[in-house]
């Protein structure tokens, strides 16, 4: 399986924000393509003068000023698709808590940061109208601050480098912004404005030579090729790199082809793609997300800066499509999942296919069920951003999610634990598949389940690692406590203690993992309580959760086999 799959997924949802609603596929299709274009580009110019009207003048800057130059314009259509004033006041708060790198947080820094800009570049780039409408105030915005400026306000004499023909001339004002890396752009970007009327008003260009302001004056600033006979002044009219520079010196490869020039100039003019997927998520009146999605990270420490977290994915079987083949019914889903840092850098990305097979025997009550999916990534410790998009491959339907995913820090020098898991299934693996596979975590099986429900005929797994335990000078074993306690609002209905003897020692390190029985306990809800003691250093650490606890149904004759969830 390829990118193509995410790629897909996105294309598909981007077809259904923009196609309008008022064409059917089969109207659309017997349309010449020209004309077909033509109407959707005037009605969209209809809607947007309609619209500026029924918005008024709030709505209207928030449209054209405001975020012009970060949104995209998938997001801008559906911006205009909307309505009701009820729906875009509801879209605004999306499109920035989409930006915000901690969505729970009632303060969003990417919408502090795009205002400060847009102060910024009114106070800075200002020229006869607002900075934020010129060339610098819109690369600004998109972009920041630049690392370096060449700033030449004056413009003055400048020599030619010679890539460029050498040679001296006398220039318009001008600047270059450097930037080491911008993101799906590339390294060590430069950007070039020019300011040719000498109004303060500086324009971008990708013609480096456009501030050569003796550049249509017969005989004046010629070149070092135009002077030694190399070339022509009129050859600067007929380059093929879309410049108007004379012809390098010697043999250079600093010519950039004149696609990649254009492809550049534009791309840096653009919002940033991880300002793309709004178009996913805006509300289900856009984008149904028709596959639910129950989600879960875990974090276990492997270094002092490195924790592995298992992402675990749930999917009701009911939400799926099956197709019958010799008497057993199958389902197909692609996942594409991403994380990436608040800056939007991708630091981990992940696909796979997951296959769903049942015989008919066993279907119907299959999909009761639900269908798990597990994947771990080693991450350091900090804020990030999980994106997962799954689509089944038969109705075509699609189920996106997203959530700001915080990877602890472990310390180093005292007693510490990673998450709690509550598992349905916990079972030791051969050396052979350690560490490999999914749920697989060290030398155990350990299957979540998700919805912390379990059957009275169940038993309540529980998995969760120690971390820095004391070592006996002596004896080289830590010694320590353990004690499980279930509690119901807050009156304690079972409990039960281990020392280290009844443990696995594994040095500074151990793993609690046991079965728990649930049959004594009624239907209801518990909570679960795991204190650990170092004996040796006094230190303590505590893990809970909650779980639910149903009564079995009614054996049915008919399905005496359980199908697994995995």
């Amino acid at each position: 399986m390829r990118l193509w799959i995410c790629a897909s997924l996105l294309f598909a949802l981007s077809v259904s924000l923009l196609c309008p609603s008022s064409f059917s596929a089969r109207d659309q299709s017997a349309l010449p393509d020209n004309l077909t274009k033509q109407q959707s580009s005037k009605e969209l110019r209809k809607r947007e003068k309609k619209l500026s009207k029924e918005l008024g003048s709030q709505g209207d800057d928030w449209l054209r000023n405001i975020v012009p130059d970060i949104i995209t314009e998938e997001e801008r259509r559906a911006f205009l698709e909307l309505g009701t004033e009820e729906e875009r006041e509801q879209y605004k708060e999306i499109f920035w808590r989409d930006r915000n790198p901690d969505v729970e947080s009632p303060v969003n820094p990417v919408r502090e940061e795009h205002y400060r800009r847009l102060a910024y570049a009114d106070e800075h780039f200002a020229s006869g109208i607002p900075g934020r409408k010129t060339d610098r105030g819109h690369i600004y915005i998109i972009w920041g601050a630049p690392d370096e400026i060449e700033s030449h306000p004056t413009g003055g004499t400048y020599d030619r480098t010679p890539e460029q023909g050498g040679g001296s001339s006398t220039a318009y004002p001008w600047e270059l912004w450097r930037y080491r890396h911008l993101e799906g752009i590339g390294e060590n970007i430069e950007i070039e404005f020019v300011d040719p009327t000498g109004s303060g008003e500086y324009r971008i260009t990708r013609d480096p030579c456009e501030k050569d302001a003796l550049g249509h004056v017969p005989g004046a600033g010629p070149s070092l090729s135009e002077t030694m006979g190399l070339s022509r002044r009129a050859n600067r009219l007929t380059n093929t790199n879309g410049t108007t520079c004379p012809m390098p010196l010697g043999t250079t490869t600093a010519s950039m082809n004149q696609f990649d020039i254009v492809d550049r100039y534009f791309r840096v003019q653009r919002p940033p793609e991880r300002f793309r997927d709004l178009e996913e998520k805006v509300s289900s009146r856009i984008v149904h997300n028709e596959i639910h999605m129950d989600y879960r990270a875990d974090f276990l420490r492997v270094t002092s800066n490195t924790v592995l977290v298992p992402i675990t994915v749930e999917v009701p079987n009911r939400d799926l499509s099956f197709q019958s083949k010799q008497g057993v019914h199958s389902a197909v889903l692609n996942l594409y999942g991403r994380i990436t840092t608040p800056g939007g850098v991708v630091v981990q990305s992940f696909e796979d296919v997951i296959s769903r097979d049942f015989p008919e025997s066993l279907f119907q009550f299959s999909l009761n069920r639900s269908s798990i999916y597990q994947k771990s990534v080693p991450l350091r410790s900090g804020l990030y951003r999980l994106d997962l998009v799954i689509k089944d491959t038969i109705s075509g339907n699609l189920g996106v999610f997203n959530t700001a995913l915080r990877v602890p820090r472990f310390e180093d020098s005292k007693l510490d634990a990673s998450t709690l898991i509550l598992a349905d299934q916990i079972q030791s693996v051969p050396s052979s598949q350690v560490g490999a596979g999914q749920f697989v975590l060290n030398s155990y099986k350990v299957r979540p389940r998700l919805s912390r429900e379990f059957l009275s005929t169940d038993k309540l797994g529980i998995f969760l690692q120690l971390y820095n335990l004391k070592l006996d000078d002596g004896s080289h074993r830590t010694n320590l406590s353990v004690l499980y306690r279930i509690t119901q609002d807050q009156q304690e209905i079972w409990r039960t203690v281990e020392t280290a003897d009844h443990l696995h020692q594994g040095g500074e390190q151990l793993t609690i993992e046991r079965l728990i029985p649930v049959a004594s306990l009624v239907p209801g809800r518990y909570t679960v309580e795991v204190t650990a003691i170092d004996l040796l250093t006094n230190d303590t650490i505590v893990r809970t959760a909650d779980f639910t606890v149903k009564a079995a149904p009614a054996l049915n004759p008919a399905a005496t086999v359980r199908p697994p969830n995995s």
